[in-house]
Formats: structure tokens, C-alpha cells, sequence
């Protein structure tokens, strides 16, 4: 415990020394940073879409577990309570997967323009070491996510409604149209 104290010492004092030196993080530090954010937004984004895509299923009663063959409890039984809230949830899940779409497409957006400006710079002189690779992934992986979330919220438009349907496809169609014009 010594030895681990006298370690943790050390490295507290060439963390701070190195700090004090620099006063910023790296560059390479805030781009990783960056990274980890979007990767964990679009994870949370694919998790949204198969959280509908279950409640989906289960509604139409093809839920995971279910057997084809009925139960000695009747047809009552196979109903959970969750398939009874399910209908007013869909909403709900839809509208916050959305709104995750919309903050993913707008991390993209502030990449592309960053990307855009240091390119800018590289006709200046300044180093552009950056290529168009990891931005292309990122828009991909959102427009992957984007048309399976346009897909299921066009699989439940019956549960959703005239009215959230036409406000879920202009968000829809402004997210795309905002990506392929930048």
C-alpha cells in the first residue's frame, strides 16, 4: 500500500507539472472526446430503435417468447400488462428516438463544418491531416439508424396518428435533407 501510495504521489505530480505546462488538453484528447460522445449517442439511438421495434412486436403479438401454440391460461393470459401500455409508450419512444436522431445529426453537422474550416486553413498553410473516412462512418451509421427509424415509425403510423405522423416525417425529412446538403 506504501509502494501504490508513493506511485499515486508521483503521478500526481507529473500530471500536474504537465498541466501547468499545458494549459489545455490536446487536440487529440477533444477529438477522442468527441468520438466516444457520438459513438454513445448512436449506440443509445440503436437501443431506442430496438426498445420500438420490440414494443412493436409485442403489440402485433410476435414478441420474443411467445409461442404459437396457446397456453392452458387462455387467450387472457398472453397479454402482459406491458402490451396494454404499449400504445400510448410507441409515442412516446418514437418522439425521444427522434430527438436523439436530431442531436446525432447535429454532433455530424459540427464535425463537418470543423472539417470543413480546417481544410479551409490547410489552403493557408496550416496542417490538414484529417481525411473524410471517419466522417463518411458517421453518416453512414446515421442514415443507416435514420432509415430504420423512418421504416418502424412507417410500420406504426396506424398507432401514431395523422397528426405526429406529418410532424415525425418533416423531422424526418429535414434531418436527411440537413445531411446530404452539408
Amino acid at each position: 500500500l506504501r509502494l501504490v501510495a508513493v506511485l499515486k504521489g508521483i503521478l500526481e505530480g507529473e500530471k500536474a507539472a504537465v498541466l501547468k505546462r499545458d494549459h489545455h488538453l490536446p487536440l487529440s484528447f477533444h477529438r477522442r472526446q468527441e468520438e466516444l460522445k457520438f459513438s454513445l449517442g448512436l449506440q443509445r439511438l440503436q437501443h431506442r430503435a430496438r426498445e420500438i421495434q420490440a414494443l412493436w412486436d409485442g403489440l402485433k403479438g410476435e414478441g420474443p417468447g411467445q409461442d404459437a401454440a396457446p397456453s392452458a391460461w387462455g387467450d387472457a393470459a398472453m397479454k402482459s400488462p406491458m402490451a396494454s401500455a404499449a400504445p400510448q409508450e410507441l409515442p412516446t419512444l418514437i418522439l425521444e428516438a427522434v430527438k436523439e436522431l436530431e442531436a446525432a445529426k447535429q454532433q455530424v453537422l459540427k464535425r463537418i463544418q470543423i472539417w470543413k474550416r480546417q481544410q479551409q486553413l490547410a489552403g493557408n498553410g496550416a496542417l490538414f491531416e484529417e481525411n473524410v473516412a471517419p466522417l463518411q462512418k458517421r453518416c453512414e451509421s446515421l442514415v443507416e439508424v435514420y432509415f430504420q427509424l423512418h421504416e418502424q415509425v412507417m410500420a406504426v403510423s396506424t398507432e401514431l396518428g395523422a397528426e405526429l405522423l406529418a410532424r415525425l416525417l418533416e423531422r424526418f425529412n429535414e434531418v436527411l435533407s440537413s445531411l446530404v446538403k452539408r
